[in-house]
């Protein structure tokens, strides 16, 4: 193993063997640093064990630097303030995703708050717990650090950056506001969706294609958990879920009298605003509709895509973004290929002239 650079934590200890917890842990270990995990489960400190994320903490352990709080929404608060207390030397951090309400939680019960530091990672995956964890998890991603102590917050920002991560410092009150637009009223969005094909039958569902899959990829997610994430965020999701309705009643009308002025320019609106809204995402680059899609129909067989992706990087293209479908019932998937959109009839070119097949047109 190797040192790692500016290390600001020599022991940390994480509470909560999850997918979160132990993902931290797994990278911390590569990287030398001393990991002690507990969690309510001791089945989950032993599969984390296993993996390599840490030890199970002892009696007589010393004082971690750092205690990292990865429980559930519901708990978060308290185990926090029980962390306060147990390591009166360390510094308290937590990865829960919405922050206001356990500040709020330990200014009333008293907590010594001037060690602790809320924060977020804005990673994750579709499972949870220790056998999804990856040490690569937090690389290149997001993560929130909210309200602290200026010393504190130096050093959280360190150690994010150890695990690769991007350090973003906002209020706790920003933060759930963003996240309410960001992740929380997509999920909820993304299950009413999915929700939608329960009663679809079996030939409708033969027809699904990117859309809806990208529509519905969200919503196996773990509802047990995402209860808890809207509970506690529930005044920031109404209001965009109230902004998303306002906007279903103006295109059902639109809707329900195609004949009426003004109809068809209200779904034009919506259509209009839905792409100036998509252009604002930052991508690779930044925000930017500089990109065009190339759809590749590769055969579903051992080498094909690896054989895409090479051909690619001999022509020196550089790909902004890759999605994969496959056909059903068909021996064929689909590469979906962002790239500039002044290379894209170039790329196309080559790619029909060394026998690729692209699917409909270029977007």
């Amino acid at each position: 193993m190797t040192t790692m650079t500016n290390a600001p934590f020599e022991r940390v200890h994480i509470i909560g063997a999850g997918l979160l917890g132990a993902s931290i842990g797994l990278a911390l270990r590569e990287h030398n640093v001393a990991v002690t995990l507990a969690d309510a489960s001791p089945s989950a400190v032993a599969l984390a064990t296993d993996y390599g994320a840490g030890v199970a903490l002892e009696p007589g352990s010393p004082q971690p630097d750092l205690v990292v709080v990865a429980v559930p929404p519901d708990v978060a608060m308290e185990v926090t303030r029980s962390a306060l207390d147990q390591f009166p030397e360390s510094t308290v951090i937590d990865v829960t995703s919405v922050k206001a309400g356990i500040y709020e939680g330990l200014r009333t019960a008293g907590a010594d708050i001037a060690r602790f530091v809320g924060t977020h990672p804005m990673a994750g995956r579709e499972r949870g717990g220790a056998v999804s964890a990856r040490s690569d998890l937090f690389t290149a991603r997001p993560w929130v650090i909210c309200e602290g102590e200026a010393g504190a917050i130096q050093l959280v920002e360190s150690f994010v950056r150890s695990l690769g991560a991007t350090p973003i410092v906002m209020s706790a009150l920003e933060h759930d506001r963003a996240v309410a637009l960001m992740s929380h009223t997509p999920q909820l969005l993304s299950s009413v969706m999915a929700a939608r094909l329960s009663d679809a039958s079996p030939t409708a569902l033969s027809l699904a294609g990117g859309g809806v899959r990208v529509v519905t990829r969200i919503a196996a997610s773990d509802p047990a958990l995402w209860i808890q994430i809207v509970q506690a965020n529930a005044e920031a999701i109404t209001e965009h879920l109230n902004g998303v309705k306002a906007d279903v009643d103006r295109l059902l009308e639109a809707l329900g009298d195609l004949s009426a002025t003004g109809s068809r320019s209200a779904i034009a609106d919506l259509l209009h605003a839905g792409n100036d809204g998509v252009s604002q995402l930052p991508g690779k680059h930044g925000v930017s509709t500089a990109f065009a899609s190339l759809i590749v129909v590769i055969d579903d067989t051992p080498g094909q895509l690896a054989r895409l992706l090479t051909q690619l990087g001999d022509w020196g293209v550089n790909l902004e973004d890759l999605r994969l479908e496959h056909s059903p019932g068909a021996n064929v998937g689909f590469a979906d290929l962002t790239v500039k959109k002044d290379v894209v009839a170039e790329v196309e070119t080559k790619l029909i002239d060394g026998g690729w097949r692209i699917a409909g047109e270029v977007k």
